[in-house]
């Protein structure tokens, strides 16, 4: 899977939105070790990315999959979700991006294809509250770094569809296990499907599917 161009985004840019790093990379990487599933098991009717900052994950998945593919991008950042659109259109694909929080603006289980770079840094939640950058929103998680997580986990059964995957990245400090403890008890089944160390921080990306 190809990683987009993105030399169209300033440092400028930069100071409004996340830039890939990698974490952004290890998402790409379990794309791509799951791209056969994507692509001919589950080819999914509508694809999500929420906080797709640059937009380097929807496009890449946009590049690769069927025409027919609705891929859209939600960001409470308008910059990222600019950013996103600027993205896609640089690499001669079409998202379509919205400004929004989470899922709100989605409707009810038609998500085939969820993907979600949160933002897990473990803070205190003053630090997220009394933020002057929209950037911090991009990176701060709250206590134990799932505040923003937990939050979309109590509402991934009524946005997936009955076939639908969400891929997760989490950091070892959200506690990946109890992470797939409560997605066990709202009916799904979730593997780690890639894992890493990088300078600082171990991260993994979570495949999460409905339990049959």
């Amino acid at each position: 899977m190809e990683t987009p161009y993105i030399d169209h985004l300033s440092d400028t840019d930069y100071e409004n939105i996340y830039e890939p790093s990698q974490d952004s990379f290890l998402l790409l990487d379990a794309l791509e070790i799951d791209l056969k599933f994507i692509e001919q098991e589950l080819n999914p009717n509508l694809c999500l990315e929420i906080g797709p900052g640059s937009g380097i994950i929807i496009t890449a998945l946009s590049k690769r999959l069927s025409s027919s593919t609705l891929c859209l991008a939600v960001d409470i950042n308008r910059y990222a979700a600019c950013a996103t659109k600027r993205t896609a259109q640089r690499n001669g694909v079409e998202v379509e991006c919205i400004c929004g929080n989470l899922v709100d603006n989605v409707r009810c289980n038609l998500i085939d294809l969820l993907l979600f770079n949160p933002p897990y840094v473990v803070t205190a939640d003053e630090e997220i509250r009394d933020a002057k950058s929209k950037l911090v929103h991009s990176w701060a998680g709250g206590k134990h770094g799932r505040r923003i997580i937990d939050t979309l986990l109590v509402k991934l059964p009524e946005i997936l569809s009955p076939r639908g995957v969400l891929y997760l990245l989490l950091l070892k400090e959200n506690k990946p296990e109890e992470v797939m403890q409560a997605l066990t008890k709202l009916g799904f089944k979730s593997e780690k499907l890639i894992e890493r160390r990088i300078p600082g921080e171990y991260l993994y990306v979570l495949k999460v599917r409905h339990r049959l």
